[in-house]
């Protein structure tokens, strides 16, 4: 399982752990009766606390999405049901949201001038296909025009 933690990101570690368990299993990278590594060893591997790491297999566990057996180890369920998935993502855009409009606040922005910014962002998202934040500033955002 390759897991790529970024330590600068705002979206807590434990979240990010979670996402990317559930795209490697959609993506079928984690197939269902692939075991996982243990806590200690992914919390050793990816640098980070071993309570991060096992709220992160509670989550997952409570998703249904990984199923661990006290003395066999951890296992991938497979994909969970959609309604669950749904509410993972609610709930990672939830937090998402709170960052963002928190940042907003320390630069001294209204929330007036915020909600004005959003739309401008999310139309060009559609246009371009990528979310801004991965689009570069030197080339407009557009992709045709990175060498």
């Amino acid at each position: 399982m390759q897991l790529s933690i970024d330590f600068r990101s705002k979206i807590p570690i434990y979240v990010q752990i979670v996402e990317q368990v559930k795209q490697q299993v959609a993506a079928g990278g984690l197939p269902p009766g692939e075991q996982l590594p243990t806590v200690r060893q992914l919390a050793a591997d990816l640098r980070v606390n071993f309570n991060t790491v096992a709220r992160s297999y509670r989550l997952l566990d409570e998703a249904g999405l990984i199923s661990t057996q006290q003395g066999r180890g951890t296992y991938v369920v497979g994909a969970p049901p959609a309604s669950i998935s749904g509410t993972l993502r609610q709930e990672a855009l939830h937090t998402l949201t709170r960052l963002y409009l928190a940042d907003a606040a320390r630069l001294g922005l209204t929330p007036d001038e915020v909600a004005a910014a959003l739309p401008a962002m999310i139309e060009r998202w559609r246009q371009l296909g990528i979310p801004p934040a991965e689009a570069d500033p030197a080339d407009g955002g557009d992709p045709a025009r990175r060498g």
